[in-house]
């Protein structure tokens, strides 16, 4: 049966079986790795065109989904090495998010079962809104003609329309991953709590509306103390949020203490603002700023007994240019981790072992931080403390400018649009 299945599977040697299950062929290739201790099966369960990755790495048993298209070497070989690889180790510890909104990436990296969330941002919707190609162009229409349709008056038709066109994007990347979709509210309210709620609120009733149910659906709010508050409100609702923009400690204490389901601290930021202030280039990843300042915030979530997740993003080279990974291996562990596709596509073919680096059972007894504020920090304590934090202020005001000028020019557009018709 190796003929049947094809041979030199990087050093594997296969071989094929038929049998019947519940009256239906299920076929397995067994596969030895020699040398990386792997057992992979490839299997069709109930003609369901289910392709399932079995496989052993020490004690550790993993099983993964994607869709089925065929028995090819090639296509086989592929998956024994992706099941082998930086990625696979990583998601067996770290439950992954795919930072981008082009649904051909997504629909790519969910299929090999590695990939269950997906994030957006004010440039993904834009990048989407004005790409031009027919499946975004649809979506913006559609969002456009559902604004003029429902909206309150003329002043809501264009925060409706760009409203709608984020949820378009978010419910076709719901159809692709199993997990959260995240998306962000008008990140030009970020000091506006009340227009921030009504805002957010409104993202959930489209979401609804469009059959996908808020259990599905994280609200991504900056991490000023109006979206810190907002969020309080919302989680109280029902209505789960990811606080972005996080670079400070302030900013993680402050959304655990009040009930943030997520939060996203930006290590890669944090490591470029202590570049320019150290006047230094390099650093071993576990000693990098925007490491430590992460594992700082894990750490004080279990110690406390936060149940915030922590989900860093947005990813630098700790050694410098070829190192791109340096953070994200030494984070290996955290609860959740989004990342871009380049940065996917280099895990999915690096190998070696990956070793973990947070783990819940002894984080706790890692922090050295007391409870701040007595269990809630003030509005007043929270501005003082990141006041204090010149990385958390610089970083957090240059990452909202850079957000608002995306969702400037999407506005921009859909003005135009709107104007055009």
């Amino acid at each position: 049966s190796s003929s049947r299945f094809g041979s030199g599977w990087q050093g594997m040697a296969a071989a094929g079986v038929n049998c019947r299950r519940n009256g239906k062929n299920l076929f397995r290739v067994a596969c030895a790795a020699v040398a990386s201790s792997l057992l992979f099966h490839d299997a069709i369960l109930g003609g369901q065109g289910l392709l399932r990755l079995c496989f052993a790495r020490g004690t550790t048993a993993v099983s993964r989904s994607v869709p089925y298209r065929g028995f090819p070497t090639a296509r086989l070989a592929t998956s024994v090495a992706i099941a082998d690889s930086r990625l696979a180790q990583l998601a067996d510890m770290t439950t992954l998010s795919i930072d981008t909104g082009d649904l051909g990436i997504i629909k790519r990296f969910a299929e090999t079962g590695l990939i269950t969330d997906a994030t957006t941002n004010p440039l993904f919707v834009s990048q989407a809104g004005l790409s031009g190609d027919p499946t975004y162009v649809a979506f913006v229409d559609e969002a456009v003609a559902y604004a003029r349709q429902h909206a309150s008056g003329d002043d809501d038709v264009v925060s409706l329309a760009m409203d709608k066109l984020a949820v378009n994007l978010g419910v076709e990347i719901s159809k692709l991953v199993p997990g959260f979709v995240s998306t962000e509210v008008d990140p030009r309210l970020s000091f506006d709590k009340e227009e921030t709620l009504r805002r957010a609120r409104r993202i959930i009733a489209l979401y609804k509306e469009a059959g996908v149910p808020r259990e599905r659906i994280l609200i991504k709010l900056a991490a000023t103390w109006e979206g810190i508050a907002a969020m309080a409100e919302l989680e109280k609702e029902g209505i789960t949020c990811n606080i972005t923009l996080v670079f400070g400690f302030a900013q993680a204490v402050a959304s655990a203490q009040y009930g943030a389901r997520l939060i996203s601290p930006f290590p890669g930021r944090v490591l470029d603002y202590h570049k320019r202030e150290e006047g230094k280039s390099a650093w071993e990843p576990l000693e990098d700023p925007g490491v430590i300042a992460v594992r700082r915030m894990y750490e004080y979530f279990r110690k406390h007994g936060h149940k915030t997740i922590c989900m860093p993003a947005s990813w630098r080279p700790s050694r410098g240019k070829g190192y791109e990974l340096d953070e994200i291996e030494a984070l290996a562990g955290v609860d959740r981790m989004t990342v871009p596709p380049p940065l996917l596509e280099r895990l999915a073919s690096g190998s070696g072992a990956l070793p973990r680096q947070l783990d819940a059972t002894t984080a706790a007894a890692n922090c050295k931080d007391e409870e701040l504020g007595g269990g809630q920090l003030t509005e007043a304590q929270f501005r003082l403390l990141l006041n204090a934090d010149g990385c958390a202020t610089e970083k957090t005001a240059e990452g909202l400018r850079a957000f608002i000028a995306d969702t400037d020019r999407l506005e921009a557009a859909i003005r135009e649009k709107l104007a055009a018709k």
